[in-house]
């Protein structure tokens, strides 16, 4: 758990690092200048602009069930809605494998708690605050669980699954000719390649992917 810690320290410097460098950005204006970082497991959202950071909100994270994406994103839509389970705010992200993104609640109880369907939830006036802030394009990183993209560990997983894991799956067998592309969803083309992959690797016949078969293809848990 340490290492993995200080490597994500490195990782995040290194990241708000070159948030800074607006000059060698294709980036412009507060894109550039500002990243947004949101820890799941502290359940904070921070905001850095050219490096420092600028305010921090408390946050609901997504349920185990339906975990919040991991990886760094972009803001890549936004709108005013009626007050409704999206608060007030809502600030799309370019999450390739779903919908997802930051935005209000009229549940604020939920506020620290994993209660989402992998949004993160803000309180309303947070929310107001931190929207006029944060433009298209600005740079969002999504951290969580001791295991990096594979959040809390191995899930079995099967045809109809979205998430950073199975992004990670789908890139191995891509890796191994099986596959054309990672979109992080587990769908057809993902099943006959891993059905593919399990007679490969001599495991027994199947169309999921267990535990067995992610190590046997190079996922590891971070230490």
């Amino acid at each position: 758990m340490k290492k993995r810690f200080l490597g994500f320290q490195l990782f995040l410097l290194v990241v708000l690092a070159c948030a800074g460098c607006g000059r060698q950005s294709a980036e412009t204006g507060a894109a550039a200048r500002l990243l947004i970082w949101i820890d799941l497991d502290a359940k904070s959202l921070s905001v850095y602009e050219n490096g420092e950071k600028i305010c921090g909100y408390p946050i609901a994270a997504g349920a185990r069930g339906t975990p919040s994406p991991i990886g760094v994103f972009r803001v890549s839509s936004r709108f005013i809605p009626d007050m409704s389970g999206f608060g007030t705010r809502f600030l799309g992200l370019s999450v390739p494998w779903g919908s997802y993104g930051i935005h209000g609640t009229n549940k604020p109880e939920s506020i620290g708690q994993n209660a989402s369907h992998g949004c993160i939830r803000m309180n309303v006036r947070d929310m107001e605050t931190l929207f006029p802030l944060v433009s298209n394009g600005t740079k969002v990183v999504i951290s969580g669980g001791p295991y990096g993209p594979l959040n809390w560990g191995w899930r079995v997983l099967k045809e109809g699954d979205r998430g950073a894991d199975v992004r990670q799956l789908q890139l191995r067998l891509v890796q191994r000719g099986l596959l054309w592309s990672a979109d992080g969803v587990f769908g057809p083309s993902t099943r006959r390649a891993v059905i593919a992959a399990r007679k490969e690797l001599n495991l027994s016949p199947g169309d999921q992917a267990d535990a067995a078969l992610q190590e046997r293809l190079g996922m590891i848990l971070f230490e």
